[in-house]
Protein backbone atom coordinates (compact mmCIF):
# COMPACT_ATOMS: atom_id res chain seq x y z
CA UNK A 1 0.00 0.00 0.00
CA UNK A 2 0.95 3.62 -0.58
CA UNK A 3 3.97 2.61 -2.67
CA UNK A 4 4.02 4.44 -6.04
CA UNK A 5 4.70 2.21 -9.02
CA UNK A 6 5.56 3.21 -12.57
CA UNK A 7 3.05 1.71 -15.01
CA UNK A 8 4.73 1.39 -18.39
CA UNK A 9 6.19 4.88 -18.27
CA UNK A 10 2.68 6.30 -18.73
CA UNK A 11 1.64 7.07 -15.15
CA UNK A 12 2.32 6.32 -11.49
CA UNK A 13 -0.09 4.10 -9.59
CA UNK A 14 -0.62 3.74 -5.87
CA UNK A 15 -2.96 1.36 -4.08
CA UNK A 16 -4.46 2.58 -0.81
CA UNK A 17 -5.17 0.58 2.31
CA UNK A 18 -8.69 -0.80 2.13
CA UNK A 19 -8.65 -1.33 -1.65
CA UNK A 20 -8.84 -5.12 -1.24
CA UNK A 21 -11.08 -5.28 1.86
CA UNK A 22 -14.19 -6.40 -0.05
CA UNK A 23 -12.33 -8.10 -2.88
CA UNK A 24 -10.78 -10.80 -0.67
CA UNK A 25 -14.25 -12.20 0.03
CA UNK A 26 -14.89 -13.24 -3.59
CA UNK A 27 -14.07 -16.33 -5.65
CA UNK A 28 -10.45 -15.67 -6.59
CA UNK A 29 -7.97 -17.97 -8.31
CA UNK A 30 -4.21 -18.23 -7.96
CA UNK A 31 -2.43 -18.58 -11.29
CA UNK A 32 1.02 -18.88 -12.77
CA UNK A 33 1.90 -15.78 -14.85
CA UNK A 34 -1.77 -14.72 -15.22
CA UNK A 35 -2.42 -17.88 -17.27
CA UNK A 36 -5.98 -19.13 -16.60
CA UNK A 37 -4.91 -22.56 -17.81
CA UNK A 38 -2.41 -22.84 -14.93
CA UNK A 39 -4.55 -22.67 -11.78
CA UNK A 40 -2.65 -23.39 -8.55
CA UNK A 41 -5.30 -22.41 -5.98
CA UNK A 42 -8.80 -21.06 -5.45
CA UNK A 43 -10.49 -19.37 -2.52
CA UNK A 44 -13.74 -21.36 -2.80
CA UNK A 45 -11.73 -24.61 -2.78
CA UNK A 46 -9.87 -23.51 0.36
CA UNK A 47 -6.50 -23.80 -1.39
CA UNK A 48 -6.04 -20.02 -1.60
CA UNK A 49 -6.44 -17.69 1.36
CA UNK A 50 -6.40 -13.91 1.03
CA UNK A 51 -6.31 -11.13 3.59
CA UNK A 52 -5.68 -7.46 3.58
CA UNK A 53 -3.26 -6.28 6.27
CA UNK A 54 -1.37 -3.04 6.95
CA UNK A 55 1.19 -3.80 4.23
CA UNK A 56 -1.03 -4.95 1.39
CA UNK A 57 -2.71 -8.07 0.08
CA UNK A 58 -1.61 -11.22 1.92
CA UNK A 59 -1.76 -14.41 -0.13
CA UNK A 60 -1.35 -18.00 1.04
CA UNK A 61 -1.50 -20.81 -1.52
CA UNK A 62 -1.44 -24.55 -0.88
CA UNK A 63 0.63 -25.52 -3.90
CA UNK A 64 -0.82 -28.53 -5.74
CA UNK A 65 1.09 -31.73 -6.34
CA UNK A 66 1.29 -30.96 -10.05
CA UNK A 67 4.10 -30.07 -12.40
CA UNK A 68 3.36 -26.35 -11.88
CA UNK A 69 3.16 -26.72 -8.10
CA UNK A 70 6.41 -28.67 -7.80
CA UNK A 71 8.21 -26.40 -10.29
CA UNK A 72 7.06 -23.26 -8.43
CA UNK A 73 8.24 -24.65 -5.09
CA UNK A 74 11.69 -25.23 -6.56
CA UNK A 75 11.86 -21.86 -8.35
CA UNK A 76 10.73 -19.96 -5.25
CA UNK A 77 13.16 -21.78 -2.96
CA UNK A 78 16.01 -21.02 -5.38
CA UNK A 79 15.00 -17.36 -5.58
CA UNK A 80 14.37 -17.48 -9.33
CA UNK A 81 10.79 -16.32 -8.82
CA UNK A 82 10.21 -13.84 -6.03
CA UNK A 83 7.23 -11.67 -7.01
CA UNK A 84 3.46 -11.63 -7.18
CA UNK A 85 0.91 -9.84 -9.30
CA UNK A 86 -2.86 -9.63 -9.48
CA UNK A 87 -5.60 -9.27 -12.03
CA UNK A 88 -8.29 -6.81 -11.02
CA UNK A 89 -10.82 -4.25 -12.17
CA UNK A 90 -10.62 -0.84 -10.53
CA UNK A 91 -13.99 0.17 -9.07
CA UNK A 92 -12.92 3.38 -7.31
CA UNK A 93 -9.99 5.62 -8.20
CA UNK A 94 -8.76 9.19 -8.29
CA UNK A 95 -6.40 10.84 -10.75
CA UNK A 96 -3.98 13.70 -10.24
CA UNK A 97 -2.73 15.12 -13.54
CA UNK A 98 -1.26 18.33 -12.12
CA UNK A 99 2.39 17.18 -12.34
CA UNK A 100 4.62 15.99 -15.16
CA UNK A 101 3.52 12.38 -14.61
CA UNK A 102 -0.18 11.53 -14.08
CA UNK A 103 -0.86 9.74 -10.79
CA UNK A 104 -3.64 7.23 -10.21
CA UNK A 105 -4.70 6.24 -6.73
CA UNK A 106 -6.63 2.99 -6.56
CA UNK A 107 -9.12 2.97 -3.70
CA UNK A 108 -11.23 -0.15 -4.43
CA UNK A 109 -10.85 -3.14 -6.72
CA UNK A 110 -12.71 -6.21 -7.87
CA UNK A 111 -10.07 -8.95 -7.60
CA UNK A 112 -10.13 -11.79 -10.15
CA UNK A 113 -6.80 -13.51 -9.65
CA UNK A 114 -3.42 -13.43 -8.00
CA UNK A 115 -0.38 -14.70 -9.86
CA UNK A 116 3.11 -15.89 -9.11
CA UNK A 117 5.21 -14.06 -11.70
CA UNK A 118 8.78 -13.55 -12.82
CA UNK A 119 8.29 -9.83 -13.58
CA UNK A 120 5.89 -8.13 -11.15
CA UNK A 121 4.61 -4.65 -12.00
CA UNK A 122 4.83 -3.81 -8.30
CA UNK A 123 8.46 -4.33 -7.27
CA UNK A 124 7.52 -4.34 -3.57
CA UNK A 125 5.73 -7.69 -3.89
CA UNK A 126 7.37 -10.83 -2.58
CA UNK A 127 6.77 -14.54 -2.29
CA UNK A 128 8.41 -17.15 -0.09
CA UNK A 129 7.97 -20.82 0.76
CA UNK A 130 6.85 -22.09 4.13
CA UNK A 131 7.28 -25.73 4.94
CA UNK A 132 4.31 -27.90 5.85
CA UNK A 133 5.88 -28.35 9.30
CA UNK A 134 5.83 -24.56 9.83
CA UNK A 135 2.18 -24.38 8.78
CA UNK A 136 1.25 -27.26 11.09
CA UNK A 137 3.15 -25.70 14.02
CA UNK A 138 1.42 -22.36 13.42
CA UNK A 139 -1.97 -24.10 13.33
CA UNK A 140 -1.19 -26.05 16.54
CA UNK A 141 -0.16 -22.83 18.29
CA UNK A 142 -3.32 -21.11 17.09
CA UNK A 143 -5.48 -24.06 18.22
CA UNK A 144 -3.72 -24.17 21.61
CA UNK A 145 -4.25 -20.44 22.13
CA UNK A 146 -7.94 -20.73 21.21
CA UNK A 147 -8.42 -23.76 23.49
CA UNK A 148 -6.67 -21.99 26.39
CA UNK A 149 -8.94 -18.99 25.93
CA UNK A 150 -12.08 -21.18 25.93
CA UNK A 151 -10.93 -22.94 29.12
CA UNK A 152 -10.25 -19.62 30.83
CA UNK A 153 -13.68 -18.32 29.80
CA UNK A 154 -15.38 -21.48 31.16
CA UNK A 155 -13.50 -21.18 34.45
CA UNK A 156 -14.49 -17.53 34.78
CA UNK A 157 -18.13 -18.38 34.02
CA UNK A 158 -18.07 -21.22 36.58
CA UNK A 159 -16.55 -18.92 39.22
CA UNK A 160 -19.23 -16.31 38.56
CA UNK A 161 -21.96 -18.94 39.01
CA UNK A 162 -20.34 -20.10 42.23
CA UNK A 163 -20.20 -16.53 43.54
CA UNK A 164 -23.88 -16.02 42.74
CA UNK A 165 -24.86 -19.16 44.66
CA UNK A 166 -23.00 -18.11 47.80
Amino acid sequence: FDSPTDIGGCFQETITKGAFSDAVKGDVRALVDHDSGRVIGRTTAGTLRLKEDDIGLGVEIDLPDTTDGRDLATLIERGDISGMSFGFVVTKQTWDESGDVPKRTIEKVELHEVSVVAFPAYDDTSIAMRSLDEVRKEKRTSNYTAASKRIAERKAAAENKFRKII
